[in-house]
């Protein structure tokens, strides 16, 4: 899920900035430090909106830098597992998709796809589904769970997010939106009778002899 979290931090502004204005070099210098690392208490940060309080500055021998307590505001995602997740498609291969989570990228397994045999089209980037027909690709926007979570706070590129769509209620946006189509088609007509409209009967014409 994500989350607008408050939080408190004690940041060094270098020498060469401390004649900028304050809060805009405290809210530059969190933002290089902290978007796209991994807090495993905290969540992945997604990006620092804003900076609501700067304390006394506190120097420290030997250090040119000036040091401030600062409370500020954050976007960040926790992930859990079996969580379900909305992402982005953003590349595809013979073995799965990379999937965007905003701040970081999971994999979907060609395995975790679906139950039917998936094939790889290559030259359109797709992964289609032998039976059913059905793809997924770039830019296509999924619903996911999670079924491995393994993060990484050193090297967030090396953390391992496993995904699958194999469960009702989870694809991509078409095939949701398909399955819901024929659920409602379902509940309309609970017998699968095709129905019939009945033909009206026509009434005989009479024919009248003119009269000489």
């Amino acid at each position: 899920m994500y989350h607008k979290l408050m939080l408190e931090d004690k940041v060094r502004v270098p020498p060469p900035r401390l004649g900028e204005k304050l809060e805009k070099v405290i809210l530059e210098v969190l933002q290089e430090q902290l978007e796209g690392s991994i807090d495993k208490e905290i969540g992945i940060f997604i990006c620092v909106t804003k900076v609501k309080d700067v304390g006394e500055g506190e120097l420290v021998p030997g250090d040119g830098g000036v040091y401030y307590d600062v409370k500020f505001e954050a976007m960040v995602l926790r992930l859990g597992l079996q969580e379900v997740i909305e992402g982005l498609v953003v590349e595809t291969t013979s073995f799965g998709a990379f999937v965007s989570l905003g701040p970081i990228d999971a994999m979907l397994h060609v395995s975790q796809i679906s139950d039917e045999y998936i094939n790889y089209d290559e030259k359109n980037a797709r992964l289609i589904c032998q039976e059913s027909k059905r793809f997924i690709g770039v830019g296509d926007v999924v619903r996911v769970r999670v079924v491995t979570l393994s993060l990484n706070e050193r090297e967030p590129r090396d953390s391992k997010i496993g995904l699958t769509m194999r469960q009702a209620g989870l694809g991509t946006a078409l095939w949701l939106e398909e399955d819901m189509n024929k659920e409602k088609e379902k509940a309309n007509n609970p017998d699968g009778a095709v129905k019939e409209t009945p033909l009206k009967s026509k009434g005989k014409r009479k024919e009248h002899a003119s009269g000489e």
